[in-house]
């Protein structure tokens, strides 16, 4: 389905009522609730990428909706050996300009891991697939605190997500480090992530930095809850109409309750994790059906309904063992549901949920 993009100014915070602003406002040093003023460009303008799209690749048939799975070519290899030399040039090129530091680098709030032998042994899997959660992570200084690490989307999954729900303005419900947000600034005229982690997000704009996209995102310190709850109680009858101010789609990825989650209500007191670092991708054993009562902070159903108060298009990133009958009984009468597949290689890493507008056309 082809979205316009819608071309919005209005400050979305400045829709919140004063005494939400003034709970969240205490925790908010590390943060900012306005659009953040561009980064200083690099004097070689024709070598500064202008999008995301120009310092990460596109989606490849790895990450992709269906079940098949190919070999990237050298030829997209060589590429991306490129794209990462231009980066590298950006950023050296900031930094000299900006006397090596930026006021939103936050390196040093959490350890960066370059080395196993440092790496937690909790995270230790995640860190040999850095590349697939940043793909630049070897070559810019990719912030990520222990959740982030387990709950980053892969970046190829996320730009094939970005690309699916392009629009004018999309609202990431929960942005964490910032994998999807980032994402978005290459699809979407604007991007707006909560995040009720100050650390997470800061984090989040950090990366947002380093990867060029930093003024393209409203970050925002709240909870989606109290967020969407506020919209629609200032909405005026007159303009109470969705979308709410402005927003396009929601983008549904909460915590699904830690890194245990393929073995949520087994009895096991030591549930078997995904192996994601498996070279051999050997198939993980069969996982008990999901249930959205296991989503935080309240059960994905009412998480679902309260997005759908600010647009119909919603899109819900899920486990891939989610119960899909319980998926499908999200949809309202006379309504369909898009399942997509997220895949990376021949492992099946998480379903994507597309409601209203969303949904192709048949």
């Amino acid at each position: 389905m082809a979205r316009s993009r819608q071309k919005t100014s209005s400050s979305l915070f400045a829709a919140l009522p004063t005494e939400l602003r003034s709970t969240f406002a205490a925790n908010v040093a590390a943060t900012t609730f306005v659009p953040p003023p561009p980064i200083p460009s690099s004097s070689a303008s024709s070598t500064v990428p202008s999008t995301i799209a120009d310092v990460a690749p596109t989606a490849s048939p790895a990450a992709s909706s269906s079940t098949g799975t190919s070999q990237v070519p050298q030829k997209r290899a060589r590429a991306d050996e490129d794209v990462q030399s231009v980066v590298v040039k950006r950023r050296r090129a900031w930094s000299e300009e900006e006397g090596g530091t930026h006021p939103w680098d936050c390196t040093g709030m959490v350890q960066r891991h370059t080395k196993l032998k440092n790496v937690p042994e909790e995270l230790k899997k995640y860190f040999y697939q850095r590349t697939r959660l940043f793909s630049l992570y070897n070559e810019l200084p990719m912030l990520l605190d222990t959740e982030g690490w387990y709950s980053v989307t892969p970046e190829r999954i996320a730009i094939q997500i970005a690309e699916r729900l392009r629009c004018g303005t999309v609202l990431d419900a929960f942005c964490g480090v910032g994998g999807n947000a980032i994402a978005f600034a290459q699809t979407c005229e604007r991007v707006i992530a909560l995040d009720t982690s100050p650390t997470r997000l800061a984090l989040a704009r950090h990366n947002a930095l380093q990867y060029g996209v930093a003024d393209r995102i409203e970050f925002i310190l709240c909870d989606f809850v109290s967020f969407a709850k506020s919209l629609s109680s200032n909405s005026s009858s007159s303009s109470s109409s969705k979308p709410l101010n402005g927003i396009d789609v929601v983008f549904l990825s909460p915590p699904w309750g830690g890194i245990s989650y393929l073995t949520f209500g087994t009895p096991s007191s030591t549930p078997t994790i995904e192996n994601v670092d498996d070279p051999m991708n050997t198939p993980s054993p069969a996982a008990p059906p999901y249930p959205l009562s296991a989503i935080q902070p309240l059960h994905g159903k009412e998480l679902f309904e309260l997005a759908r108060t600010i647009t119909d298009d919603v899109a819900y990133y899920l486990p891939r063992n989610t119960d899909l009958e319980e998926v499908a009984g999200l949809c309202r009468e006379g309504e369909r549901v898009e399942v997509e597949e997220e895949w990376m290689g021949s492992k099946l890493k998480a379903l994507t949920c597309l409601y209203g507008g969303l949904v192709k056309k048949e």
